[in-house]
């Protein structure tokens, strides 16, 4: 890995974030669909814009020459690895939704909690990802494992049927903060803390939720990241997919939040695509299969675009 590249990314990262919370989002507001299509938009963008970026100098990436046909695949495998991590981020959507409303939070709220659950994500991913590389190097059979561990995932997609409710009371975030770190009751505003009359600072409920906000991303990444090492295993493309998806995963979450009903195949489109990806990673290490990064990300928008149509086109089933 190319020590300058790398820094030159965080560097870029560093100022997003920033101009994000001191420029677009200064005050607490209610994001509008406008306003998150905007900010969708400029994410993805951006996304393409390094995509571009790696396709005529990949060789920053790791500081040695590439041939202008390596130079091609690197691009190509990090828009892959983009609309896998996006494509599998719309779950982590519903979820987040399900978590916000469960716990009653105010949606001019819902934003200061997905930017600082951005840091936390930006953390534990660089540590996920280079570890299960340096894995992967060693040991390639791993791959196969996570395969198993992708398709069961999908399967289980398909019989959860994305219905699943939230028990704030008994969820096991709440329960951990709740036993270990005093927690106030009332809600102050936006703030995370809370320092009481007898001087004792005390842990919010807008907190807490970050919390379990950081514990979904968490229990997503063990899907999505080995997903995205289908793709590639040079875990320098798998972060930057990564954090260009969970970047833009904020304004997608704003554009999506109203009308997530609408697209309720979506789930067992994402629970498809967990499977072929499992069975893909499966067959190329015992069966030698070889499914090109371009095939591949004609079946991740495939598999979208599909599940997004017929969710239109055919009536969610009203339940009796």
């Amino acid at each position: 890995m190319n020590n300058l590249f790398f820094i030159v990314f965080m560097v870029f990262v560093v100022v997003m974030l920033t101009l994000d919370l001191t420029v677009f989002h200064k005050k607490d507001h209610v994001v509008s669909a406008k306003e998150a299509a905007l900010q969708t938009a400029l994410w993805v963008a951006l996304a393409m814009g390094f995509a571009a970026l790696l396709y005529f100098h990949a060789e920053w990436v790791h500081g040695v020459p590439m041939s202008a046909a390596e130079k091609h695949e690197t691009a190509s495998q990090f828009i892959a690895g983009y609309f896998l991590e996006e494509s599998l981020s719309i779950d982590n959507i519903f979820v987040m939704i399900m978590i916000f409303v469960s716990f009653g939070i105010k949606r001019e709220y819902y934003h200061r909690v997905l930017f600082w659950g951005i840091f936390g994500a930006i953390v534990l991913r660089f540590i996920f990802i280079f570890a299960l590389g340096a894995l992967v190097t060693k040991f390639s059979w791993l791959l196969a494992v996570f395969g198993v561990v992708l398709l069961y995932s999908g399967v289980k997609m398909f019989r959860d049927k994305g219905d699943e409710q939230i028990d704030t009371a008994n969820h096991p975030v709440v329960k951990f903060a709740s036993k270990h770190f005093p927690v106030s009751k009332e809600s102050y505003g936006h703030d995370f803390f809370h320092r009481n009359e007898a001087g004792k600072v005390l842990l919010t409920p807008l907190f807490v939720v970050l919390l379990v906000i950081e514990f979904s991303d968490i229990i997503f990444a063990v899907d999505s990241i080995p997903a995205v090492f289908s793709v590639t295993t040079d875990p320098v493309i798998v972060y930057t997919s990564n954090i260009f998806a969970i970047m833009g995963l904020r304004s997608l979450f704003f554009l999506l939040s109203d009308i997530a009903d609408r697209f309720w195949l979506l789930h067992y489109g994402l629970g498809a695509l967990l499977c072929f990806i499992g069975v893909k990673m499966i067959g190329g290490e015992f069966l030698h299969w070889h499914i090109s990064t371009l095939a591949s990300l004609a079946v991740i928008l495939g598999i979208l675009v599909v599940s997004v149509a017929l969710s239109v086109l055919i009536k969610k089933p009203v339940k009796a």
